[in-house]
């Protein structure tokens, strides 16, 4: 009774502040949006949980759109503390051209909101990440090929901030490509769908219902029933989570996962 009531404003405000403070748990930073990035620690902690109760020991995490290193390093913390706590090892990479936003003309690519250069790569990134997580830097219609070429554990988790249709078409070719891992239901946050000049004809958006069209096994959607894992289900970035759902049926996919 006083969890549900916890969560009903005004007092899930009182809880999200005192969870700041006093809070060590991933679950409870989750729960509470009391994490850097709200969006990063539930998609890691989720997919943590499901591999977990699917018994697959490695998952890996991804950021696509590096620019200032500042989502990367916070994502690296936070699969760290979902590692500690569901014991399911879990390496990050970075993907980034390394020198902003390629030039493009394509009205799919917004380019009347996006510059060649924008959001360029800080050089001391890489400087600062800890040993489980790799900066793969060049072209994703080059770089994620080789990856998934070489992948070893599923992808749980995604976060896609590349900003362009055409670099996020290429980065969704993640769950296409022979060899692709993931989850049977991976998270994904996309940054670039709920800014005015969004729409379905350009851009993420558009990226992901060609997706959609064009690929029969895996199917991205809403997140859907998020308010089961965070307080504040109405915040911005809760409408920015996506999962992508593997449509064949296999053994572990069958499994419910129940996160509390």
């Amino acid at each position: 009774m006083l969890h549900r009531l916890l969560r009903e404003p005004p007092f899930r405000l009182l809880a999200k502040m005192l969870t700041r403070v006093g809070a060590h748990s991933l679950s409870s930073k989750v729960l509470w949006e009391a994490a850097e990035r709200p969006q990063y620690a539930l998609g890691v902690l989720f997919a943590a949980r499901l591999a977990k109760e699917l018994k697959i020991p490695e998952i890996i995490a991804i950021e696509f759109g590096v620019a200032s290193g500042e989502g990367l390093l916070a994502l690296a913390v936070m699969s760290a503390q979902a590692e500690e706590e569901t014991g399911t090892r879990i390496l990050v990479y970075g993907f980034d051209s390394g020198i902003g936003l390629p030039p493009s003309s394509d009205p799919r690519d917004h380019p009347d909101k996006w510059r060649a250069g924008d959001y360029p790569l800080d050089p001391h990134v890489r400087y600062r990440l800890n040993r489980n997580t790799r900066l793969i830097l060049g072209d994703v219609a080059d770089t994620v090929p080789k990856f998934v070429a070489a992948q070893t554990a599923p992808v749980g988790f995604a976060a896609m901030d590349l900003d362009l249709y055409s670099s996020t078409r290429a980065a969704l070719e993640l769950f296409t490509l022979p060899n692709a891992q993931m989850l049977p239901k991976t998270a994904l946050y996309f940054d670039d769908i709920v800014q005015h000049f969004n729409h379905s004809f350009a851009g993420e958006l558009l990226a992901i219902d060609e997706f959609n069209l064009e690929t029969a096994a895996v199917k991205i959607d809403r997140w859907r029933g998020i308010q089961e894992f965070t307080a504040f289900s109405d915040s911005l970035w809760a409408s920015q989570m996506y999962i992508a759902h593997q449509l064949a049926v296999t053994p572990t996919s069958r499994r419910e996962l129940a996160m509390p």
